[in-house]
């Protein structure tokens, strides 16, 4: 199939399929005319990148590991899962942090709702 109906059915834009080859993420075949080529593997590959790249992983990351998905080679998806532990704990620092700041602003927003006025309103001092 050609790009555009691959797009279609990747639900990946034709220039997002033409960047994962450009990363050599995917390998699509190409007929006498020089177009791309894709086949029904290809279009399951890009599902994998797709989910792999919404869960925040790297390019670099996911074209070590590809090549390796689902062969049974224990040290790269050690290596893989080690890798994938290490940004879910700072993900999971970042979410700690914003959940600290969003707390901090309930409690401003709560103060300045029981004080009677609307946040960012001065009070008028008696002059």
């Amino acid at each position: 199939m050609k790009i555009g109906e691959a797009s279609r059915l990747s639900g990946v834009s034709a220039r997002s399929l033409r960047y994962y080859e450009d990363e050599g993420l995917i390998v699509p075949g190409r007929s006498g005319n020089g177009y791309r080529d894709y086949c029904s593997s290809t279009i399951d590959r890009v599902h994998v990148v797709r989910s792999l790249l919404e869960s925040g992983l790297s390019v670099r990351l996911i074209k070590e590991v590809l090549p390796h998905l689902g062969a049974g080679t224990d040290d790269v998806c050690a290596e893989f899962l080690h890798e994938v532990q290490a940004y879910r704990d700072r993900l999971a620092r970042r979410i700690a942090g914003l959940s600290a700041q969003q707390e901090a602003l309930d409690a401003y927003l709560d103060a300045a709702r029981q004080d009677g006025r609307r946040p960012g309103e001065r009070s008028v001092a008696a002059t």
